[in-house]
């Protein structure tokens, strides 16, 4: 069994939270807060990006969520990016800088970081899906070097759902990133695309041989996106998904996450489009 968190013994049960205390609050829009997480001294939350944790809090229940902050900005602490959608995450909502709440994790597979590198990579992001594409595109940022061209493309319901809006600012500025934004919904002070994410397509060049790309939003987006990107023939092996929404116990024992044969918490939750190809359950 692989440590869980650096510093639990591997006898520990991987059913036992950690203790953990909120540090930071920031409200990111109307449904969505960002909530810094420190663990004791004596931990470190060694997470690739595309990880998830289960966060507890005592008399409410527990939930998987996407850990948004880099590994290589981490240290004791981490950020997770939280909709409110049910109990659990209401009640996180309702939390202070101060408050504890309870950590298992990290859990499943990244993203294959290492098989990128000297690769363009293309990010397509779909409303809460830049909660855990932030943590590999912030990566990919601070290792530069080791990639080709960052090309984002980020769709949301209106300008005031996108997420992480002062990073989307400090990415545009960036002339070795390429931001392409889009939204259903505009106000009349957007001057970007509206409409799919798929419009966005015929805003960049692509060199098909050469791109890995990383797609991550609501289910519905993904047949959409794989047509695309099929078309422009990326192999289906440099195509990446996230399927975290179907996440629950983290380790296995439930059976919420199957898909076909597949354990997406062990197996997953990142699979390219060549694993998953054929699975009814995947994209259906």
């Amino acid at each position: 069994m692989m440590p869980l968190i650096e510093g639990i013994k591997k006898s520990d049960s991987i059913y036992m939270p950690i203790p953990a205390r909120i540090s930071a609050k920031e409200k990111l829009t109307e449904m969505e807060t960002l909530f810094t997480i420190d663990l004791p001294h004596e931990f470190r939350l060694r997470h690739k990006p595309g990880q998830f944790v289960q966060l507890s809090i005592l008399g409410v229940g527990e939930a998987p969520i996407s850990i948004s902050s880099s590994p290589s900005r981490s240290s004791s602490a981490f950020e997770l990016c939280v909709r409110r959608a049910g109990d659990l995450t209401n009640a996180l909502h309702r939390m202070q800088p101060g408050d504890l709440v309870g950590i298992r994790g990290p859990f499943g597979r990244g993203f294959p970081v290492d098989h990128f590198q000297g690769k363009d990579i293309l990010f397509v992001a779909g409303g809460l899906g830049m909660a855990p594409l932030r943590s590999l595109i912030n990566q990919i940022l601070d290792l530069r070097g080791n990639y080709g061209r960052v090309i984002i493309l980020y769709g949301a319901r209106s300008p005031k759902d996108l997420l992480f809006q002062s990073e989307l600012i400090e990415w545009a500025a960036r002339p070795d990133v390429e931001l392409h934004l889009t939204v259903d919904n505009p106000d009349s002070n957007w001057e970007n695309s509206v409409g799919v994410i798929t419009n966005l397509f015929k805003e960049v060049k692509i060199f098909r041989r050469n791109t890995a790309a990383v797609v991550v939003g609501p289910p519905i987006m993904y047949k959409f996106v794989i047509r695309e990107l099929l078309n422009i023939e990326i192999p289906k092996g440099n195509i990446w998904l996230s399927f975290e929404r179907r996440m629950k116990c983290g380790v296995g024992k439930c059976g919420h996450c199957q898909l076909n044969h597949l354990y997406t918490c062990q197996a997953g939750p990142t699979y390219s489009y060549a694993q998953i190809e054929g699975l009814p359950e995947a994209l259906g």
